[in-house]
């Protein structure tokens, strides 16, 4: 196979030259360089639901991406990701699949479908793997497989990649990364065998090799076939570099078309794909296997941007992009980059919130900036039978949505914003360390607002009498919450400041700091009190931060943590008993736990604050008030909640004008961009 090189590029009046640029892949033309990488909904696993998968890939092929790899599908039921889920296994959930394969095609896409066997991470008693190892996120213990009982995984393989190309698939990929049952024969720390498929770092991978050859045979040349390489598994016993590159060339020698990326194991305590994790972090390694093999290799992880994706492919590290959570976030992502109109990109910032946080609890994965992933059949945003005149007052994520979503279905919409910008709560999360890309979804409001005509008010507080003159069809409440003060004696004392103060008004804070609440919002402003002046970490000071090393450095990529030290001592607080940030989300709360710990943060659970003075913060603990102490601190942040703020929602109310109320005007549980970002779009839908 020719392979082109970077630089060669079709238009050259695009600022991505290579992005845009085709590909010969086998015996396959891509048309650009964009892989819209698997990610499991959860839509995969009912019959029923086929029509709304359909329909979520074909908007993605609409908006230009080359190759759609689907979510996982197992070989077999011993495959399962969870009980009577997704799997692939006869020609009568084949047949099911032309609708997918055939409403990606009319939209001049192609699909191919993820074969994904779980081995010990299935979530179901009759699991299989290369040894009997139980791992460390799932209660059930896999049972070993014996030779004969590889030789049958090995042929329910071939038969899902021949009931995929049957079905109307342009290929496969075979999952062989994120610790699942392929990389678990890679692998010494789950693989203890002694026979054929295992010892050997030859033996190890001879599954891997054997399934990518039997496929090849099945399904001829011209059928693509990926194979999803752990090019770092990021946990201890993890492959060395010298078998992960001799596997790649031996992948390409039996016929495998592509190797995409994977980063790390499910299981291991180095995050990958968090928004904390710099942009590209990993595209190096990708770089390093490429020069290895002739065969196109696609590099993937927190890539969000047309711009990253190009200096990527510019550099010779990879020859294609995979992004996955990017095409939930923005569908037409190639499109915006295709009119150089990257402003216009509904960005991913890698929260997790909505989409692999709903997958690990079994909910049907959407995301948080673009709540239509998903329910793009639901929540059909349809021209309005009769316009109206709105007025959105707020101008936070709620206010952000609903006013965009109107305006697009030709509503006249002003939107009145009493701060001097755009964003909300999200203008001060992006202060946050690690939570810098929430400034694009800013970015991304601003850019559409102003394309969709909305008429943005600035820096004023808008009354009700002025909303009550202007005549409004529609008025949507969105003003969002105010830091609720808690009632403790002495809470206005000098050292007294609250979250928004320090982050965003930019108080200076002392040395020793105590921080009362421990939810999120007391988890952020620990990370971000416990950061020096330059929050954004580069490359480097990050992989020393989390341990991760060169991979021919040592198996697995790993080494030892180096933390920087935190510029001031912090204790956080909470109320009630329990490990602080039990709370927090599934596949990012672990991280955040993690960083507060490699920064000596003091954590205190069970607390009674007693009063606040010039000595500091008293405090004891129980329900008796035991064991009274004297925090002798410089500065005390308060992060015990919000008020809504939606005074002049009852105004208009009692004007007797109906009002829509949503985001934090609404409900001020802890902070919840997913829940206001829908409700916005939700309502603009109705109006």
């Amino acid at each position: 196979m020719v392979r082109r090189g970077a630089g060669e590029a079709v238009n050259g009046a695009t600022r991505y030259p290579n992005l845009l640029s085709p590909l010969n892949v086998g015996t396959t033309t891509l048309k650009n360089r964009v892989i819209m990488g698997s990610i499991h909904t959860g839509l995969e696993d009912r019959a029923r639901d086929i029509g709304r998968l359909a329909e979520y890939f074909a908007e993605r092929a609409r908006g230009g991406v080359s190759l759609i790899v689907t979510g996982g599908y197992a070989p077999n039921r011993t495959g399962w990701l969870l009980p009577f889920g997704a799997k692939l296994t006869n020609r009568f959930e084949a047949r099911r699949h032309r609708r997918v394969t055939d409403a990606v095609h009319r939209e001049g896409g192609k699909i191919a479908l993820q074969i994904l066997h779980a081995g010990r991470y299935s979530y179901q008693p009759f699991s299989v793997s290369a040894s009997s190892i139980k791992a460390p996120i799932n209660p059930f213990r896999p049972r070993r497989l014996t030779s004969r009982g590889v030789r049958w995984q090995i042929r329910n393989f071939v038969r899902c990649a021949s009931l995929a190309q049957s079905a109307g698939y342009d290929g496969v990929e075979i999952m062989g990364g994120e610790g699942y049952f392929i990389n678990q024969f890679l692998s010494e720390r789950t693989n203890r065998r002694r026979d054929e498929w295992g010892g050997s770092p030859e033996n190890r991978r001879r599954i891997a090799v054997e399934i990518s050859r039997e496929i090849r045979a099945a399904v001829g040349p011209n059928f693509l076939v990926i194979f999803r390489l752990s090019m770092a598994d990021l946990v201890e016993g993890g492959q060395s570099w010298s078998e992960i590159v001799t596997l790649a060339q031996e992948l390409e020698k039996v016929g495998v078309d592509v190797i995409n990326t994977d980063i790390g194991w499910h299981e291991s305590r180095v995050p990958t794909i968090v928004t904390s994790v710099p942009r590209g972090a990993f595209a190096d390694i990708t770089g390093k296997l490429d020069k290895h093999v002739d065969i196109p290799v696609a590099a993937s992880n927190r890539i969000n941007m047309p711009d990253i994706a190009e200096n990527i492919l510019a550099r010779g590290d990879a020859q294609l992009i995979s992004m996955a959570r990017p095409m939930l976030a923005d569908p037409f992502w190639v499109r915006k980059a295709e009119a150089d109109d990257a402003d216009a990109i509904n960005t991913c910032i890698a929260c997790n919130q909505a989409c692999l946080d709903h997958a690990f609890v079994h909910k049907t994965v959407s995301c948080l900036v673009n709540p239509r992933a998903g329910r793009e059949i639901e929540l059909k945003l349809t021209p309005a039978r009769i316009t109206k005149k709105v007025a959105v007052v707020g101008g936070g994520p709620a206010g952000l949505s609903a006013a965009l979503e109107c305006a697009r279905r030709g509503h006249a919409v002003s939107l009145f914003e009493a701060r001097p910008s755009l964003g909300g709560q999200f203008g001060i999360a992006q202060r946050i360390p690690g939570k810098e890309e929430f400034s694009e979804t800013i970015r991304y409001f601003t850019t559409a607002l102003h394309d969709a005509d909305v008429t943005v008010h600035l820096g004023r507080r808008v009354e009700a009498a002025e909303l009550l003159a202007g005549e409004f069809d529609e008025i949507i409440v969105a003003t969002g919450v105010v830091p609720r003060i808690p009632s403790i004696p002495g809470i206005d004392h000098p050292s007294v400041l609250s979250y928004a103060e320090v982050v965003e008004d930019g108080k200076p804070v002392g040395d020793s700091v105590a921080v009362i609440g421990a939810g999120g919002i007391g988890v952020d402003i620990s990370e971000f009190l416990t950061t020096d002046s330059s929050p954004t970490l580069d490359l480097k000071e990050w992989k020393q931060e989390w341990g991760v090393t060169e991979p021919e450095a040592a198996p697995g990529a790993l080494t030892t943590p180096v933390p920087a030290a935190s510029p001031r001592e912090v204790y956080l607080l909470q109320r009630k008993k329990g490990r602080i940030g039990s709370g927090l989300a599934k596949t990012t709360g672990w991280v955040h736990r993690a960083a507060l710990k490699a920064k000596g943060v003091h954590e205190l659970s069970g607390v009674n604050y007693e009063r606040i003075d010039d000595d500091g913060l008293h405090i004891s603990f129980g329900e008796k008030h035991e064991r009274p102490r004297v925090l002798a601190v410089d500065t005390i942040v308060v992060c015990a909640g919000q008020e809504s703020v939606r005074d002049i929602a009852d105004e208009l109310e009692i004007a007797g004008v109906t009002t829509h109320v949503i985001g934090g005007a609404d409900l001020a549980a802890e902070l919840d961009a997913k829940r206001a970002i829908e409700q916005g779009t939700r309502l603009a839908a109705r109006i």
